[in-house]
This record gives C-alpha cells, sequence and structure tokens, in this order.
C-alpha cells in the first residue's frame, strides 16, 4: 500500500489501519529494529517513528533530543557520532539495557524490503535547513519507498521544508490544540480529547481530503468511538491487542 492508495485500502479492509507507534515499545526497546519487527509480526498495517540527525548527520530514529531515557548514554543526540551511539545498549519496557541498537531510516527501509508504510515524525529544527530535507528525501528516494511514507510533526513548517524539495510527499500536522482541521495538511493527527470536544472533526477532515489518526498510542478505551467517527488510522503501543480489539468491534473487517 502507498499513499496514494491509502482512502481505497481503508475502505477495502473496512476497518482503521493499526500504525504501530515506535514499534512495539511495551515488549521491546522503542525505535529498534527489533520492535519494528515485533509490530509486523503481530499484524501492523504501517509503523511510525521519529527522525533525528547525529553530529556527522546521520538520520536516526530516536524520539528524544536526549540519550538518557532511551539509552545507557547522555548528553544530546546531536553531540554524538552514529558510530558512537550504535555502541549504546538501549532500554527495554522495565529499563533494563538490551542489545537492541538504535537504526538508522535506512536500515529501518532495508529491514523492512522498502514494502511498509512509514510514518515519519520530524523531530529534529534541522529539517528547516534545506539540505537535511534533501537528505531525508534522498534516503526515501534510495529505498524506493517516498510512495509508501507520509511526513507529520508538531511543527508543520519542519513537513513543508521537506516538501520544498519533494511536492509529492504526503505531509501532515499535529496538534494538541486546535480542535479544527488544517487546511494543507493531508494527514491530521488531533490529541484525542480534541474529538471529543469536536465531535465533527473527522467529517470536516474528510470534506478536506486529508486523514485523521488521532495521537493517542493507548487507543483501547476509545475504539468503538473512534469506529464511530470512521477515523482513518489508529497508533498503537500494542499493535496485535488493538487489531484484536478492532476486528472485535467490526466483525467482517480484514
Amino acid at each position: 500500500m502507498d499513499w496514494d492508495s491509502f482512502l481505497a485500502e481503508r475502505r477495502r479492509v473496512g476497518r482503521p489501519f493499526v500504525v504501530a507507534h515506535r514499534g512495539a515499545p511495551l515488549q521491546e526497546p522503542e525505535n529498534t529494529l527489533r520492535s519494528f519487527l515485533l509490530a509486523r509480526l503481530q499484524g501492523a498495517d504501517a509503523l511510525e517513528t521519529d527522525l533525528r540527525f547525529t553530529r556527522d548527520d546521520e538520520l536516526i530514529l530516536f524520539h528524544d533530543p536526549t540519550l538518557e531515557r532511551m539509552t545507557e548514554g547522555s548528553g544530546l543526540v546531536r553531540e554524538h557520532t552514529l558510530a558512537t551511539i550504535k555502541q549504546l545498549r538501549t532500554r527495554r519496557p522495565d529499563g533494563g539495557l538490551a542489545d537492541a541498537p538504535v537504526p538508522t531510516l535506512a536500515e529501518l527501509i532495508a529491514a523492512t524490503g522498502g514494502q511498509v508504510p512509514l510514518l515519519l515524525e520530524l523531530k529534529d529544527p534541522l529539517f528547516l535547513q534545506r539540505k537535511y530535507a534533501e537528505k531525508l528525501v534522498a534516503t526515501l528516494e534510495a529505498g524506493q519507498i517516498l510512495r509508501r511514507t507520509a511526513l507529520v510533526s508538531f511543527h508543520f513548517e519542519h513537513v513543508q521544508a521537506v516538501r520544498d524539495v519533494c511536492a509529492d510527499i504526503p505531509v501532515g500536522h499535529i496538534t494538541l490544540k486546535n480542535p479544527w482541521p488544517k487546511r494543507g495538511a493531508q494527514l491530521l493527527g488531533p490529541i484525542w480529547p480534541l474529538l471529543y470536544l469536536n465531535p465533527l472533526y473527522v467529517f470536516l477532515a474528510h470534506r478536506m481530503g486529508s486523514i485523521v489518526a488521532p495521537l493517542d498510542p493507548r487507543p483501547e478505551p476509545r475504539l468503538a468511538y473512534y469506529l464511530r467517527l470512521q477515523v482513518d488510522a489508529v497508533l498503537a503501543d500494542r499493535p496485535g491487542e488493538v487489531l484484536r480489539r478492532i476486528r472485535a468491534l467490526a466483525p467482517g473487517s480484514q
């Protein structure tokens, strides 16, 4: 599936797509290949991850600006080379250390054969600079996954900067505050309470031609509501369990 066929595929399967949030982070170290491959085994339709640059301008999959929470290292990600970060062990969900290195974006693409749709959150303000936007586009083109990739950010100017380099790439906006769909964003990620504040959010987004994936990595208590609203995708820290519950709530879906 690519993003051009997303809506047609959504209608065909009869349920929201399950997007693994940093892989399967309640079972494996988040944003590691081990985590992403487990999520795929559990049936995740797409993978969500976070992008940052190392000191030597390599694109890695890492959420925080600093290393402490998810590795045995310390300091800013941007202050360390890829080689140094690769030597660090990552933290399991229980806080213990695992020999599951921080991967690059290119390694994730290779591990999935470039066949799994990616939702990439641009965490690094460096994406505002053209050379870094070009680096991302070149990586996606080299992995032949450009059409299976969508970019999102809390800072819409970050994704717009990449789109200035590649006009075809779908871009989206994540928001904690705005209860109305943002124009110009093909994918919308409102934090979940906004869908209760404005129950027409999904309807209005669909009229604009946008798709909706609520910012809600543990959506289990709200899945029935999301199905009523006809959201297009859900994030999941437990992709296998979320998929099981959706199928139970929507008999006949794939």
